[in-house]
């Protein structure tokens, strides 16, 4: 780390750099320093507000050291806990370990739902028509009676039932295999 600038630095950021100097930490990036302050300074504003908060209930209208000692003491005990003793943490591990695994039924691996459960094969859906006679609808003998009492009928009154065009939406999957 270049130490360019370091004459204009404010003092709070020489000591960070001392610090990450002693650990035997010679490169970072420059914003660590400014991380490590701006965490720094959180840390102090929150232990002198519950000084502050722990003087006034006690009727103090200043905080001294016995408030800031609390203040740490509370901010470490709810911030770190301490893990358990080795001798508990081996204790448990004995009584654990005396369960053994259940047998693996499958192969290696993950198992997987069926293939026809899965989400990821692909699906494609088709519009297929409908099939209908290819034969002209037959003339009834209706038809042949409105045709002899108008022989010019008009063509936008005409109505006839001619086959629709009309599609069916099928969708299956790629790759599933059909049951038997």
């Amino acid at each position: 780390m270049a130490d360019g600038g370091e004459e204009a630095m404010p003092k709070d950021a020489k000591i960070v750099k001392e610090l990450l100097k002693s650990m035997s930490v010679d490169e970072y990036e420059p914003r660590v320093v400014n991380q490590f302050l701006e965490l720094w300074y959180r840390y102090v504003a929150d232990v002198l507000t519950d000084a502050q908060v722990y003087s006034e209930h006690v009727g103090k209208s200043t905080i001294d050291s016995d408030d800031v000692k609390l203040a740490i003491q509370s901010k470490v005990n709810s911030s770190f806990s301490q893990p358990p003793p080795r001798e508990v943490l081996l204790e448990l591990a004995k009584s654990r370990n005396k369960i053994p695994l259940p047998k693996s039924i499958t192969g290696p691996g993950i198992p997987l739902p069926p293939e026809q459960d899965t989400l990821i094969s692909p699906n494609y859906q088709l519009a297929i028509p409908k099939r209908h006679n290819s034969q002209p609808p037959e003339e009834t003998k209706d038809d042949e009676e409105i045709a002899e009492l108008n022989p010019n009928p008009d063509p936008s009154r005409v109505t006839r039932d001619l086959p629709q065009e009309t599609s069916q939406r099928v969708s299956f999957p790629l790759g599933a295999k059909h049951p038997r």
